[in-house]
């Protein structure tokens, strides 16, 4: 699980490096969640033989993607919201 949560420190570390006056948090979190997306979408490709295997389950892959997504993000509100101080102050 340690590694699971460094990959993604070492994630949102790069996002982070890409703040500038030029793209602020909102431009480069969409660009963080559009790598997300295209990143799911190459993982959830392996193991089909056809484009239109793929296709067929679309919709499955999108459900079990937005699923997780959600939990994931509900947690992370939840926790910021409990340590909203802590973390107002790292961002100042």
């Amino acid at each position: 699980m340690q590694a699971f949560y460094q990959r993604a420190d070492a994630i949102i570390e790069l996002a982070n490096s890409q703040l500038s006056p030029d793209s602020h948090s909102g431009q480069v979190g969409a660009s963080l969640l559009y790598a997300a997306a295209r990143y799911s979408a190459s993982v959830a490709s392996i193991g089909f033989v056809k484009g239109d295997d793929l296709r067929k389950e679309k919709e499955e892959i999108i459900d079990f993607y937005a699923k997780q997504y959600r939990q994931m993000l509900s947690d992370n509100l939840e926790d910021y919201a409990q340590n909203f101080d802590k973390y107002v102050q790292l961002n100042k």
